[in-house]
């Protein structure tokens, strides 16, 4: 594996990057960074170029200074395969990644060769995800609003470790997926501006939210850059039921559930979700 500092938009990114062949794009979510990718990368490297880089406000690349969402993490994207020299790219998503990917085929579908993504959010979950039984799992998008979060989840190593134990288990089916990483984690979010910069995204995104909660969202085009969608069947966060609109965002699109998986399908089935990702790229040719 190799550790990278590229220079892009205006700022400094690491990235983790291994194998030969085809160039993918792992984009992590929250609460992740690069390291989140790490078993399926060691599973494809033999057949890929793997670029898992850390999001602007995440690992060890720098911070936004304020508010940062989906569009201007494209703009950083796009910038950073600039400076990797790669035109063409596929790309892999997971939750905040998932976000991120949607207009990022929209701004430049050239540089796409196809998407690939793990449990997202998209338009066409509209209201569902405000409703009264689905509080209990987003509230947390609420709270990273509050100027006082980072201080709070990161008062003591103990905080921060409870805090993101919290999601990483909870939102698993296999709850012990993150368990050999939970330190590692904890050491990056305890990081200066790690804890801001990963809800720096939730505060960029909230006023897009309460559009789509509220119906208000404006219709986008739909993307025909071909796209693989594997949707966890035990995601309390994303239920599956919530993929019944996806072929409105994705007029190129295959589904499918992910059995036995929660949240971190990535995480939690690692050789199943390779395989996934290996067969749709080589279907389209990218391989």
């Amino acid at each position: 594996m190799q550790h990278l500092t590229i220079q892009a938009n205006g700022a400094t990114f690491h990235v983790a990057r291994t194998g030969h062949g085809r160039p993918l794009l792992l984009l992590h979510g929250w609460p992740e960074f690069w390291l989140t990718w790490e078993p399926v990368m060691a599973r494809l490297e033999r057949r890929y170029d793997l670029i898992a880089p850390d999001l602007r406000g995440f690992g060890d690349s720098d911070k936004p200074e304020g508010p940062y969402g989906a569009d201007k993490h494209a703009e950083d994207l796009l910038a950073l395969l600039d400076a990797l020299d790669l035109k063409e790219v596929g790309v892999i998503g997971h939750d905040v990644g998932g976000a991120i990917m949607q207009p990022l085929a929209r701004r430049a579908p050239e540089r796409v060769a196809g998407l690939f993504f793990f449990d997202f959010v998209y338009p066409g979950i509209g209201g569902r995800m405000g409703t009264p039984e689905r509080l209990n799992e987003i509230w947390y998008q609420s709270f990273h609003q509050m100027a006082m979060a980072p201080a709070l989840v990161g008062a003591t190593r103990d905080s921060c470790r409870t805090y993101f134990a919290h999601f990483l288990r909870h939102w698993a089916h296999r709850k012990d997926a993150f368990d050999d990483v939970l330190e590692i984690f904890t050491d990056n979010f305890l990081k200066p501006g790690n804890l801001a910069g990963g809800f720096a995204y939730y505060r960029a995104a909230h006023a897009g939210r309460m559009a789509m909660i509220k119906g208000e969202a404006p219709p986008l085009p739909p993307i025909a850059t071909p796209t693989c969608v594997r949707w966890a069947e035990h995601d309390p966060l994303f239920p599956y039921a919530w993929t019944d609109r996806l072929g409105e965002t994705f007029s190129n699109l295959d589904l499918a559930r992910f059995a036995d998986v929660g949240h971190f399908p990535h995480r939690e089935a690692p050789d199943q979700a390779a395989a996934e990702i290996d067969h749709f790229f080589m279907r389209i040719g990218w391989r």
